[in-house]
């Protein structure tokens, strides 16, 4: 296909952009408009991440050049710990208090505080406290 060599069938390009969240319509459309606003309900749940919500605020985010996403970790709760790796994180706690490790140091973060890091060094975002806390988290280049 890359060449010129062969073309590709309907049912696998069908398929191609099903897993990238595009519709076929849309792909021949001559429109490029693109959607703006997103809702709640556009949201997609993403499991065993070790957070009681963990959501990827806009569809198909993932191919994009950053991915927002919200987190809420009840007390106790922490995502997985990440490795380094090119990219860097944003994160604004919303609510509660988050714990921050990065590296070697370890960071307490109360509501309408943030971070942000080179992910240069091992990381963990850990709940400590006794209330959930919710937090707004932005990776670029996307982890999923």
């Amino acid at each position: 296909m890359e060449n010129e060599q062969s073309s590709i069938s309907v049912d696998s390009l069908a398929d191609i952009l099903d897993a990238l969240g595009v519709k076929l319509a849309d792909f021949f459309s001559d429109d490029l408009e693109t959607e703006v606003v997103f809702r709640p309900e556009d949201r997609i749940a993403v499991e065993g991440k070790g957070a009681t919500v963990f959501e990827l605020l806009v569809p198909g985010s993932t191919n994009n050049m950053l991915d927002p996403i919200v987190v809420e970790l009840a007390s106790g709760e922490s995502l997985e710990p990440a490795d380094p790796h090119p990219g860097e994180m944003f994160g604004y706690i919303l609510s509660g208090t988050a714990t921050l490790k990065f590296g070697k140091k370890t960071y307490r973060l109360p509501g309408r505080h943030c971070f942000y890091f080179k992910a240069d060094r091992p990381y963990q975002i850990l709940n400590n406290g006794k209330a959930v806390a919710k937090l707004l988290w932005i990776t670029t280049p996307p982890l999923m």
